[in-house]
């Protein structure tokens, strides 16, 4: 089976400022089989169309938050309801695995000083680790492409040359021939390319980053997609398909 993987961020990565209203960066993936991301798209597609008459408008959590852009629709609350009851239907119905990884820069930089490293290169690491590790529990025959946003020609050259010492020299816990075996190709995209897997990845991150800076209140779109975290055999998700450093 050909499965694909699609990883956005949420927060900022750089170690030279701390937002204490949202100290952590967190890397989501939403890991596909090529049926699943057909059917998936397919319906972001119809869904689309529905609430904007085309299906070029991008999908972006913060947007959609702030009912900004193409989402100004949302003001409208009777449009927004349904919006919202529709998007959510599409992210329960669809079969999908969810990977994050994400570093609380605050206890980062306490913990490690002047040795602290880029939170983007530790969590690629976890989650490149974990999902091999749940490729090689659903698929012994499994291979994965990973596709990601672009986000600066530096910062784009950066994660390429980590990804490359990652496949060379595998993690702590994963060879290098066992990564290898498993992912075909590693693409970034713009958004302007509009690409359905990377724009639910995004509607990933942020429920994942408010359920671990605050997972006391209850918050809805994570609600809606919890059980789609990669967990242990008891269900357990913290350390697993969610794993927060340090």
């Amino acid at each position: 089976m050909k499965y694909y993987f699609y990883l956005d961020e949420t927060g900022d990565h750089g170690l030279s400022f701390v937002d204490q209203n949202f100290p952590l960066f967190l890397l989501a993936g939403c890991l596909f089989d090529e049926n699943e991301l057909m059917k998936m798209e397919a319906e972001i597609g119809e869904f689309k169309i529905e609430f904007f008459g085309t299906t070029e408008v991008i999908l972006h959590s913060r947007e959609i938050r702030k009912c900004e852009g193409a989402f100004q629709i949302l003001f409208d609350i009777e449009k927004k309801k349904k919006f919202y009851y529709r998007l959510n239907e599409i992210m329960k119905k669809r079969k999908f695995t969810i990977i994050g990884s994400g570093v609380n820069k605050d206890r980062h930089i306490k913990k490690y000083g002047k040795g602290a490293k880029d939170p983007y290169v530790i969590s690629l690491a976890f989650i490149i680790e974990r999902l091999i590790f749940y490729l090689d529990k659903v698929d012994n025959n499994a291979i994965v492409d990973i596709r990601i946003e672009k986000r600066g020609k530096r910062e784009d050259q950066q994660l390429l040359d980590q990804y490359n010492t990652i496949l060379d020299t595998g993690t702590y816990f994963v060879s290098s021939d066992r990564i290898k075996r498993r992912i075909e190709s590693f693409e970034s995209f713009y958004k302007k390319d509009n690409i359905n897997g990377l724009q639910v990845a995004d509607l990933c991150a942020y429920p994942l980053a408010r359920h671990v800076l605050n997972s006391e209140e209850p918050y809805i779109p994570f609600e809606i997609i919890k059980d789609k975290i990669y967990c242990d055999n008891l269900g357990k998700y913290d350390g697993y398909g969610l794993k927060i450093f340090p």
